[in-house]
Order: C-alpha cells, then structure tokens, then sequence
C-alpha cells in the first residue's frame, strides 16, 4: 500500500496541510484557528465516504442513472450512489494517492494517470493539480489531458467551519447567482435553469444558515460571471471567506448527511451541519443535459480549472 505523503504550506498567518492522497486539504489554520474540517490522521482518508477535503472526479456531483452516452456509445458508471454515480465513483480521483510534489513553502504540485476504462470512464487522462498558498488565499490550478474527448469536470471539496467548532449556523452566506439548477427528490438536478427568487437558493443577500432550508442545502447555482468574488461567507468575529472561479457553477452543500464515524483530532467529532462546502464546479449532470453545457474535453482542448479561496 503506498504511504500517503503530507506537506504544510505556510504564509503569513495562514498554514494548510496537504495530503497526496485526493489531493486533500486535511488541515487549514488562520492565526492558530482551524477553518476545515479533517480526520484524525492521514491514513483515515483511505476511508473517506463524505470526500472530506479532497478533488472529486473524474466527473464531480451525480451523473443519472450511472451511464451516460458518447459519439453513440453508452458507457455504464459504478452506481455508488444508487441508482446514480456519484463523485467519480466509488475509486474516484479522491480515494487515490498523487504524486506531489512540494515547491517551497508555498505550493505544491500533484499528478495522476487515470487509465482508460477507470471506473466506467472512457480514455486515459494525465491529471495535473498545483495549490498555490499566498498570504490567506488558497489558488487550486486544475488540469485533464484526455487521448481522446471524455467528460470531465472536478471540484475541491473541502468542509469550511470558520468558527472552528461546532456548526455552521451563524456563517452568512452570499453568492452571486440569480439562478440555479433545481434539484428532483434524488439530488439529481431536473434539467432545467430558474431563477432564485422565491426559493431557498437566493443568496444575493446574505443568508443566516441557521435560519434558512432546515433540512440544509446540496444544490447547485448558477454564478453571475465575472462576479468579484462570486462567494462570501461572513461568521460574527469577523472571519471570512472568499471565493474566485472560472466555473459556471457553485454547489452548495452545508454537510446535511455527514455522519460524525472519525473525530477530527481536535477532541470533537464531525456531524450534521458541522461544515459548508462550496464546490465550484460545471452543472451536475451536464454529461446528459445538452441545456448545461458541455463537459467534453480533447487531446485539443483539455480541461483546465482555476478556483481560488481566501480566508482572513
């Protein structure tokens, strides 16, 4: 089994420790404070069902009905989230261990082949990610070189608790979208695009999380582009969070099924509504809906992804 590597990336206040298993984020601290969730120990990311910290892919977020069809072929994914793909499948990008490699104190550069066939997915990608940390902004340069046009589409997944405890119902959310992708009753978006007003998924103005969808969000948005920044989350201390991306899409997803199985290592175990993601993404599902736009990459357009986080 190989042994999975660890890196700490450190400016000013800010120090991110790195795993080259998924790529994972297993630790982010801003003046001494932790401000993701992560496991105990490297090893517990062998083991990690909520994708806590790392990249999904090779296609983020569902895919209905676990297949899909290409150039008149239909391609039948692992339904690890029956009857739906989810994440990659069940050996996605985020259950396997990189090669990384550090380049100073500041980033960190991380490589994998996947070969075609891998979990259900045609052709062979060379996967390239590099995290550059300056001052408290955490820059994600993504990268999916295919020998031939397949789907694509990553997402970090990191569980933000700015408060570092606790759960996440006093962080203020707002999001540049006036629209969004409404889900069915299987996660699964419907396939189409309305607009936010009137639904729990405006948050133009901010939005208590506390006080709004009980049973909590895992939906996706879409971003007004250009916006600047597209994200921001705001707890009463005054801790903040930014977000910057060339993604259409935004999903929210405030840990609603995060079950609390491993501590965190900090002598509290992880729950329900313990943690905030924002996934910068393209639409879930798009591989099926000709409405959200094409996921498909080629050896002569290959997949590239900047996402960048700032916290302070």
């Amino acid at each position: 089994m190989d042994q999975i590597a660890a890196y700490v990336l450190r400016d000013e206040e800010t120090e991110v420790t790195v795993l080259s298993i998924g790529c994972a984020v297993m630790d982010w601290r801003i003046r001494g404070r932790p401000v993701v969730l992560g496991y105990a120990s490297p090893e517990h990311y062998r083991q990690n069902p909520a994708s806590m910290g790392v990249i999904c892919g090779r296609v983020a977020n569902r895919i209905s009905g676990a297949r899909f069809t290409l150039d008149g072929e239909i391609h039948e994914l692992p339904a690890n989230a029956p009857p739906h793909h989810l994440h990659g499948g069940p050996r996605g990008l985020g259950w396997r261990n990189w090669d990384m490699s550090p380049d100073g104190d500041r980033a960190v550069e991380f490589r994998l082949t996947s070969e075609d066939g891998d979990q259900g997915y045609p052709g062979r990608i060379a996967f390239r990610v590099v995290m550059r940390l300056t001052g408290g902004r955490l820059t994600w340069e993504m990268e999916a070189v295919p020998d031939r046009v397949t789907p694509v589409n990553l997402a970090q997944h990191l569980y933000f608790n700015l408060m570092g405890r606790g759960t996440v119902a006093d962080h203020r959310l707002r999001i540049a979208a006036d629209r969004y992708t409404p889900n069915g009753p299987d996660l699964v978006p419907v396939g189409r695009i309305e607009p936010v007003d009137g639904t729990s998924y405006d948050f133009r103005n901010p939005v208590r999380l506390g006080e709004g969808e009980a049973e909590g969000w895992d939906g996706n948005v879409v971003l007004t582009a250009g916006s600047d920044p597209a994200a921001e989350v705001t707890v009463p201390d005054g801790t903040y969070l930014r977000l910057w991306t060339d993604r259409p899409g935004l999903q929210v997803y405030t840990s609603n099924t995060l079950k609390p199985v491993l501590p965190e290592g900090r002598g509290a175990a992880h729950g329900r509504f313990a943690g905030l993601c924002l996934e910068a993404q393209d639409f879930p599902n798009a591989v099926n809906v000709p409405g959200f736009g094409s996921i498909l990459c080629s050896p002569e357009r290959p997949y590239r992804q900047v996402t960048s986080i700032e916290i302070g």
